[in-house]
């Protein structure tokens, strides 16, 4: 799968614009809200397989952004929240279950 994927029909594509990585449809950092939507969506069924190909991604993107500017480009933390953090599944604590002990 390619980032061009990341479209939904009768709306512009939400595609990486390369060496920049910056959206091509909004200009914010790729994947950019409306392509997460758009990934999730495609990946429902494949969150690790989602996690793998972003992981790609993202090696890719230091590539292009740190030979573009190596003393600028963001920091490897930064992108493995831009590319990768937000793809782990939310978990909702479970209430725990507290036994009471009752002392004479």
């Amino acid at each position: 799968m390619s980032p061009e994927r990341a479209v939904r029909p009768g709306r512009p594509p939400h595609t990486p614009l390369r060496p920049t990585w910056c959206c091509r449809t909004d200009g914010q950092p790729w994947p950019c809200g409306e392509a997460r939507l758009v990934l999730r969506a495609e990946y429902e069924h494949n969150p690790t397989g989602l996690s793998v190909y972003l992981a790609g991604l993202m090696y890719e993107a230091m590539r292009d952004l740190y030979h573009l500017n190596p003393y600028d480009a963001p920091a490897p933390q930064a992108l493995f929240a831009r590319f990768l953090a937000w793809t782990r599944p939310r978990h909702h604590p479970t209430p725990t279950r507290r036994s009471c002990s009752h002392s004479s």
